[in-house]
């Protein structure tokens, strides 16, 4: 090695281990940042990424070079031969630019015009108690990396792989002391990951790691479609009940008739139907956790049973003299004011101060639009195996456009952008084994008419008018309109019309509408 590779070596050195000896409390993100900018000074690339993962996937931690969407992806090993090669070797594998081997990369580097051409590629695994960190390298010149020798690229790979090593055991120590009061939460499916690094997002995850070992009751509020649900998953499998059952049901859903059947259970011959015993929700939730969707629907009637439960943990099924006890988490959600609907009577101040022992609120997609090139990327990567095709990308302008949208749908309604945008994007070009997706029609999203309307509903003049005619025409437009602007949300809608759920789905079906037909 030359005198400058030695420079750039220790250099290299100097710099990971001061990390190692001063990132107590750090997270492998801050090292990987770190170690992505001490490579950088190291190896000439267009693009260079460090990844994290098991024998089954990897997930970026940090990158460069790659597009923004890159790190909410979630590469699976058996599906990315390059990567796989270089988890399997303990040495720098490099790929020659006439490889045929699949590039995990192709459609996501900044420097390049639609295809990947033909490039340089390389990477080494960094071995690490049950898991691995991988490095890789990627220029568009293909002889760009041929100018390092074996000695330094190995001497490199020894210097990333003891201080990673000892910033990981660093990183373990920590969260084994901060979780020293309960055990590791288990592992997660891809669907019920929290996507997020914004302010906002962290701080919810660090909330939920510390009410999660706690046995508090916690209420999530949020607007609809941030992901209440997801947050209540959460919160389970960070707890010491995750090995037990989580049982969920919504409230909105719960016609009085069957409310309480469905959260107490019924024996058999408590009414009619009921032909046999059956368990409810509380019973079936015994040792683990109950989660409210949607509780601020409740009826009176049911508010004072739930408060009864909550307080004393005992259960009576419709129709038994028996009681029994159960020992049951709650987790409620709802995407409407409570306080204000305590100070209104329309909730009961004892129940809501039951539920809200700790309160979590999810914040909306508008507060927090760097998080969205994220959640792109992990839903192209869902869509990828959903579409069965190698790669869906989105392009520049795309991704603009969905970050000068206000979201009033949130999460739930970016990813039904997305996906209406790959499988066009499919549609037109059925052919390619890389879906590239180059416009996004977030007016489908969420439907809004430009032109002046007057503050009453259009009548067609023509026909006879009957009072009876003009009521119900007055009403389908209201309704129309409550829908169209809560997202198709029932719930919403009555509380902008001030009605009761039951009573608008009720008129609604006397009127004849379908809502989304309506809508469409």
């Amino acid at each position: 090695m030359n005198s400058l590779e030695l420079s750039k070596l220790l250099e290299l050195s100097m710099s990971l281990s001061r990390f190692a000896q001063n990132g107590g409390g750090s997270t492998l993100k801050h090292y990987a940042k770190t170690l992505l900018s001490a490579l950088s000074q190291c190896v000439t690339a267009d693009a260079i990424a460090v990844l994290y993962g098991d024998q089954q996937a990897l997930t970026i931690l940090a990158c460069s070079g790659l597009s923004a969407d890159a790190v909410g992806r979630r590469f699976l090993l058996t599906e990315q031969p390059r990567l796989k090669a270089i988890y399997d070797s303990e040495e720098v594998v490099s790929f020659s630019a006439q490889s045929e081997l699949a590039d995990p990369y192709d459609g996501l580097l900044l420097a390049e015009e639609n295809r990947l051409p033909v490039h340089a590629c390389m990477g080494f695994k960094v071995a690490l108690k049950n898991n691995t960190v991988l490095v890789t390298f990627d220029s568009l010149k293909p002889d760009s990396f041929e100018y390092l020798s074996d000695v330094y690229m190995k001497t490199l790979q020894a210097i990333v792989s003891s201080n990673t090593a000892r910033v990981y055991e660093a990183v373990r120590l920590y969260e084994h002391t901060r979780a020293q009061a309960h055990s590791q939460p288990q592992k997660t499916s891809t669907k019920q990951i929290l996507v997020g690094e914004s302010e906002l997002m962290q701080s919810l995850k660090a909330e939920i790691e510390l009410v999660a070992s706690s046995e508090f009751n916690v209420l999530i509020q949020g607007d609809t479609g941030t992901g209440k649900e997801l947050v209540a998953k959460h919160v389970h499998l960070h707890s010491q009940r995750k090995d037990a059952p989580f049982v969920q049901i919504n409230c909105a859903a719960l016609p009085d008739s069957i409310a309480e059947s469905e959260l107490f259970g019924h024996k058999k011959g408590a009414f009619t139907g009921a032909d046999k015993d059956r368990s409810g929700k509380f019973t079936i939730a015994d040792g683990g956790t109950l989660f409210l969707d949607e509780v601020g629907e409740l009826s009176s009637s049911l508010q004072s049973k739930l408060l009864r439960v909550l307080q004393s943990g005992e259960v009576q099924a419709v129709g038994s003299d028996s009681i029994s006890v159960v020992d049951v988490r709650v987790v409620a959600a709802t995407n409407r004011d409570l306080k204000a609907e305590v100070k209104r009577g329309k909730f009961r101040a004892d129940l809501y101060h039951r539920l809200s022992v700790y309160p979590l609120h999810v914040p909306r997609l508008q507060e927090r639009l760097d998080d969205i090139p994220l959640l792109v990327g992990f839903f192209l990567e869902q869509l990828r195996a959903t579409l069965n095709v190698k790669q869906v990308v989105m392009d520049k302008q795309a991704l603009g456009c969905l970050l000068h949208y206000d979201w009033p749908g949130n999460v739930r309604e970016l990813e039904h952008c997305v996906s209406r945008a790959a499988l066009k994007a499919k549609h037109q070009q059925w052919q390619a084994d890389i879906i590239e997706i180059h416009e996004v029609d977030i007016s489908s999203s969420h439907k809004q008419d430009t032109t002046p309307q007057s503050s009453s509903p259009e009548f067609d003049t023509t026909a006879p008018l009957t009072m009876k005619s003009a009521v119900e025409a007055l009403q389908k437009d209201m309704i129309i309109k409550a829908m169209e602007r809560n997202a198709l949300n029932w719930s919403a809608a009555a509380r902008a019309l001030d009605m009761d759920r039951a009573n608008l789905v009720r008129l609604a079906k006397r009127l004849g509408l379908d809502m989304k037909k309506q809508l469409i």
